[in-house]
């Protein structure tokens, strides 16, 4: 019982960080000048990063694996009634599942390879390699073609991701010093 809590958990939170960063990219960060190269969702999708990460160093790859298919199946889905058909949000939709997809599998495996080196290695190490490939992924797919600065967007939102993954190893370190690691 107390797994399939777990599973909930992590999938909730999964599902949330997928729904709420597909609708925050629409809007731009309206401070610091930055509203031509930052989304709100720079902000929330890397914590994705996070809950998988967790979820392999506390219960193993095959945990984090079901995390994120079973957390992409509902993200998805609820973005999907979230965009109400239109074309855009539907290729953010699209471009933010590929993208995900691709990005979590290669934390994981990135992760788990690194797993026995220093603490900070494996969570920074794969976020850095995956924020790569999920920025080039979501931005080609979800906004080629369009009248949307996406270059421009992709790099900043590149930036936000490799700050959020730092400022995201604190509550790592706390979490694993706190809870038995696998």
């Amino acid at each position: 019982m107390i797994f399939s809590k777990k599973i909930f958990w992590y999938t909730a939170a999964m599902a949330t960080v997928i729904c709420s960063s597909n609708y925050l990219v629409q809007f731009p960060f309206n401070y610091f000048e930055l509203n031509e190269i930052i989304t709100w969702g720079a902000f929330t999708y890397p914590v994705s990063f996070f809950v998988t990460e967790l979820a392999n160093r506390f219960f193993g790859k095959v945990f984090a694996r079901k995390i994120v298919f079973i957390g992409f199946f509902v993200g998805i889905i609820l973005s999907f009634i979230l965009s109400l058909q239109e074309f855009i949000l539907s290729r953010i939709v699209i471009g933010s599942g590929v993208a995900f997809l691709a990005a979590q599998l290669l934390d994981i495996k990135v992760f788990d390879f690194l797993r026995n080196k220093a603490w900070f290695i494996p969570p920074l190490i794969s976020s850095l390699f995956c924020s790569i490939l999920d920025t080039i992924l979501f931005f080609s797919i979800a906004f080629y073609g369009t009248d949307v600065n996406w270059i421009t967007l992709a790099f900043g939102d590149f930036a936000v991701k490799l700050l959020v993954d730092f400022v995201m190893l604190l509550p790592f370190r706390f979490a694993i010093a706190k809870y038995k690691v696998v």
